[in-house]
């Protein structure tokens, strides 16, 4: 199979193979190559003209427009003067076979035109360095966005809530720690799901601080609330029929005079006091605290994403996420929304050996272990511990929201990675 791009007033054509093989991130990367050699050629506005008889054209359309506007973007940066080697494709015609698929191309690209561009802008979040990405400056950013859609905003003080842990975390910066709390309601029923995300605005590692090299990278640690931030953009501009709260814990890392000391034993928002091994087990930390906010508020299923540890870079690279959960069904609708969105997961156990590492005797539990045996599995083990019964899953990014290299549709750096398969589940389940 063949897909017509036109650029000015030259052709390019890119194979997609068999067209009963194509699928929807074959169709998504494909427009972002294509737009990418748009650019390349300063070419204005752009034609494309695709047919597919495995994919719907309400799907169609949306993994186009996605792959357009991913493909196309480009974080500006903070130079002295503007860089005039990046020319913008201003617009980009989905040619149709006929009048019956006029609307529903529409519709498919007026989904993927919001769900990419809410995602560009989690990338630029993230791109963005950390002295311009504080705490504060998140928590102000999702409130006039909230306001922008008519989401209700809360800005937490996580002292006066109790959230010890997260405290534990924070106390060690002059930037004071933040949770929003982000509400989108537009059904009577009580029932909610609760995202969460995680949002260390820089991770130096505390006092257990991490090797100089690439530390800068470490700007990236918020990945997860860019995700979930803009993910309830989408959301509300979507007007999905599903109640949801976004909670995300806002800290920054650092190792001062006050921070928190491994050995220290903390308390926490439900009680439970954890012994601290390393201070670079940061974000288990503050995402249990939010675990148990959104517990209070009564969730009846929590989503959580974080670049959590670096054991599954080891594992998965940066090609996927690891996904782990306490509800097999819950989980399997996740895989199935990021098999479509082409954000790849890859389930890792939850297996109950596991509660054995985290044993602590001054605490109830640890927060890590002093080897880094299966730390995707213990990690979620700790979060878990918070989480309960209740209907659960976490995303570890740690791989997956930041590139060193490009690849479609995505150059390098920020992805955004998970707001569109979090989008598309809460579509859909």
């Amino acid at each position: 199979m063949f897909w017509l791009f036109q650029l000015k007033a030259n052709f390019s054509f890119l194979g997609l193979g068999k067209s009963k093989d194509v699928t929807c991130e074959t169709v998504r990367n494909a427009a972002a190559k294509g737009i990418k050699q748009a650019i390349s050629s300063k070419a204005k506005n752009v034609a494309v003209s695709i047919e597919s008889e495995s994919i719907n054209d309400v799907d169609l359309a949306q993994a186009i427009s996605e792959g357009l506007i991913l493909g196309g973007y480009k974080f500006a940066g903070y130079h002295k003067e503007k860089k005039s080697d990046f020319i913008a494709t201003n617009s980009a015609t989905i040619l149709a076979e006929n009048k019956s698929q006029v609307k529903e191309f529409q519709r498919g690209l007026k989904i993927g035109e919001i769900v990419a561009e809410c995602e560009n802008l989690a990338r630029d979040l993230v791109n963005a360095p950390s002295n311009k990405i504080t705490p504060e400056y998140c928590a102000n950013y999702a409130k006039k966005m909230a306001t922008e859609v008519g989401l209700k905003c809360t800005i937490l003080d996580p002292q006066k809530e109790g959230m010890e842990c997260l405290w534990a975390v924070a106390k060690g910066s002059r930037n004071l720690p933040k949770v929003v709390v982000l509400k989108y309601l537009p059904s009577s029923k009580k029932d909610f799901t609760a995202i969460i995300g995680k949002g260390v605005t820089f991770d130096s590692g505390g006092i257990s601080i991490k090797p100089s090299s690439k530390m800068w990278e470490m700007k990236t640690d918020m990945a997860g609330a860019a995700a979930v931030i803009e993910a309830m953009r989408a959301i509300s501009k979507l007007k999905i029929n599903q109640n949801i709260i976004a909670i995300i814990p806002l800290v920054e890392n650092m190792p001062d005079g006050g921070a928190s000391r491994p050995g220290d034993v903390v308390g926490s928002l439900d009680g439970t006091t954890v012994e601290i091994i390393s201070t670079d087990a940061e974000g288990r930390m503050i995402l249990a605290d939010a675990i148990t906010y959104a517990k209070n508020l009564g969730a009846k299923k929590i989503f959580d994403c974080a670049t959590l540890t670096g054991g599954c870079i080891t594992a998965l690279g940066d090609v996927a996420s690891g996904l782990v959960g306490n509800d097999q069904n819950l989980i399997d609708e996740f895989k199935e929304s990021a098999e479509k969105t082409g954000q790849k997961v890859w389930q890792m156990p939850l297996f109950p050996e596991y509660k054995e590492y985290l044993k602590s005797n001054v605490a109830d539990l640890k927060n890590c272990m002093d080897k880094g045996m299966a730390s995707v599995s213990v990690g979620a083990t700790f979060l878990h511990r918070f989480v309960g019964d209740i209907p659960w899953i976490h995303l570890d990014i740690a791989g997956t929201a930041y590139l060193s290299k490009s690849y479609e549709p995505y150059s390098d750096g920020a992805t955004g990675t998970p707001l569109r398969t979090i989008v598309e589940w809460l579509r859909t389940i």
